[in-house]
């Protein structure tokens, strides 16, 4: 921590009580304001130590969260959070739009990515269990700033899919009554812009209940939510089969219209990685898991087990329901909405089936949409910590043990947004916002292990005088590897289709990729080695991780970056105006008062 610039106050800086000293007056904002370079200088790249992340920053939430969950608890979460939301809003969409039935290949790519991902999740939970996730995770390793633009775009993510998964909860819920729910429980509004003009009251009500849910206790939600599960994988069990039976194999190489392109990869390779790009959003479950660390009995031993075990379990089940639903309805057939209970709407003697999946997805996205909830909440609770945001979003209940103003707050916002606004706008949102959480993680593990001082900084020493020995190679390595990564995408994504001059192109990036790699780990070596659990193949695994998610964003729309563009512009606006100041504060009281709490009821 920046405590050496900490303990001297600005000129004319009225008291640090907390928030008070920037935010007092208009006329100390003022102040605020005009410091906002020396601030930014001095608050940027400020790292906390993991010692502090579970002591004093811990301790600005008042109680603490109880230390109740096991490994069982954690696999169940990580199914109820995957399975239901994404395979049941994204898989009709990507397979339609991109990959055809290729999509099954799709769900393998991303649950690979997925996996190398949770990997260096797993790291970092294991060794620094507290509920912030990979905000916590990128603020003891590159900064503040960092750690602020990924914790914005992991609120976004949650809010965005969370509505997303709300409003198709509706569509699937009227499938299982027979009810054509999209047209019947949504009340359009003459006026609004398309997308924006179907409230839906449905979601909105589904939100709220779940929010009441999660903020009464962890241990009594990771109950109902296993039980939902058990009973949904039940469901999806069902699926699987009715769709091998019922299925033709003829469906995954001929489309419906003989004018659209036929073959198990009507769209080319490319239609498969956009594909897998927009399916990844299944996958996001797996990251709220972490967010649990601070609530697990024993990290070491049950998070590795939860997050990648579910990680593992979840790609099985996702590409057997791929399979299955691309050999009921020819790729150009499926219906987007509701791709599964579809397949057999009208199917002589077999609408009932329609109805049992409608009922069994529902299920699923309340399971999902439970975990996400829990995550979601748990990550503004950290940001708050942080004092980057207000620090009521971080007060835990001293009797639910729960975050509850985090959790209220989050709901709200999710249900106002689930009320208008349609499912393919949130979507393309949320998806780049995950792969780029994803890629700061992998980079994060990296600089962590290879960077001495990156781990084992004090509370009491000044980030000046901490010990950066290999800081430099490090960033470059991770630089340069990103680089080739991008020069591959991008002669994947524009260089013309035919023609050897594409393929030497691929083949120079991806030797010069495994030629950086080697050779960073033959001229660096490790500054820290995980005593706990630690990510398998350094810097091998991580490294792949890189590169698939940024291949995986290369795959994604231009209106997707547009979009991506202006949010984190907006987040860079609010962190120059507010959130600087804000911690600045916070740490400069922090300092004065050096308290520390120990989390004395975490075990090995």
């Amino acid at each position: 921590m920046d405590k050496g610039a900490l303990m001297s106050q600005d000129p004319g800086q009225s008291g640090g009580g907390g928030g008070a000293g920037s935010f007092s007056s208009l006329r100390a904002y003022g102040r605020a304001l005009s410091q906002t370079p020396r601030r930014l200088a001095r608050r940027a790249c400020a790292a906390t130590a993991p010692e502090e992340e579970m002591s004093r920053v811990r301790a600005r939430s008042g109680a603490s969260m109880a230390r109740s969950l096991r490994w069982p608890d954690l696999v169940g979460l990580g199914l109820g959070g995957m399975v239901g939301a994404g395979v049941f809003v994204t898989t009709g969409r990507a397979t339609r739009l991109y990959a055809g039935p290729g999509v099954i290949v799709s769900y393998a790519i991303a649950g690979l990515c997925a996996l190398l991902s949770a990997f260096c999740y797993t790291e970092f939970a294991v060794d620094m269990p507290v509920a912030g996730g990979a905000f916590s995770y990128l603020r003891v390793t590159f900064g503040e700033f960092a750690a602020f633009l990924t914790g914005a775009n992991l609120i976004m993510e949650y809010v965005f899919s969370n509505a997303a998964v709300a409003r198709s909860f509706t569509a699937y819920m009227g499938t299982a009554v027979g009810v054509d729910a999209p047209s019947k429980w949504r009340i359009a509004v003459p006026g609004l812009p398309k997308g924006f003009n179907e409230v839906d009251l449905v979601a909105v009500g589904v939100i709220l209940l779940i929010s009441v849910c999660i903020c009464y206790s962890t241990k009594e939600s990771s109950i109902v939510n296993m039980v939902l599960t058990a009973v949904h994988v039940a469901f999806i069990l069902f699926i699987i089969v009715m769709g091998f039976w019922r299925g033709d194999v003829r469906n995954l190489t001929h489309p419906a219209d003989p004018a659209h392109p036929g073959g198990f990869f009507p769209n080319g390779v490319g239609g498969v990685f956009s594909g897998a790009a927009m399916v990844y959003l299944s996958y996001i479950g797996y990251d709220a898991v972490s967010t649990m660390a601070e609530e697990v009995e024993r990290p070491a031993r049950d998070i590795p087990i939860g997050v990648s075990g579910s990680v593992v379990i979840v790609t099985v089940l996702y590409c057997l329901m791929a399979a299955s639903m691309s050999m009921l309805l020819p790729y150009d057939a499926i219906d987007t909405e509701a791709p599964f209970s579809g397949a057999f709407r009208g199917s002589d003697g077999w609408g009932w089936v329609s109805n049992v999946i409608g009922a069994g997805a529902s299920l699923g996205i309340l399971t999902s949409l439970m975990v996400a909830m829990l995550g979601q909440a748990r990550y503004l609770c950290v940001i708050g910590r942080s004092g980057v945001m207000p620090a009521w979003l971080a007060k835990v209940h001293p009797k639910t043990a729960t975050p509850v103003n985090a959790s209220a707050f989050l709901g709200l916002f999710t249900a106002a947004l689930a009320l208008f606004t349609e499912l393919d706008i949130l979507l393309n949102l949320v998806c780049i916002g995950t792969l780029f959480v994803f890629y700061m993680v992998s980079n994060a593990v990296v600089y962590r292990r290879y960077v001495v001082g990156s781990h084992t900084t004090s509370v009491a020493t000044s980030s000046d005088e901490r010990p950066r020995r290999g800081a430099w190679p490090t960033l470059a390595f991770l630089l340069a590897f990103s680089l080739i990564a991008l020069s591959f995408t991008l002669v994947w994504k524009l260089a013309p289709q035919e023609g050897r001059a594409r393929v030497g192109l691929l083949v120079a990036c991806g030797v010069a990729a495994v030629a950086t790699v080697a050779a960073f780990q033959a001229l660096v070596p490790q500054a820290h080695t995980p005593q706990l659990w630690g990510v398998p193949g350094m810097p091998w695994v991580p490294a792949a991780s890189v590169f698939l998610n940024v291949f995986l964003l290369g795959s994604l729309d231009r209106p997707s970056y547009v979009r991506f563009g202006f949010f984190s512009a907006a987040a860079v606006l609010v962190y120059a105006l507010y959130s600087v100041h804000a911690s600045y504060d916070a740490e400069e009281s922090a300092a004065l008062e050096g308290a520390k709490v120990q989390d004395e009821d975490c075990k090995v």
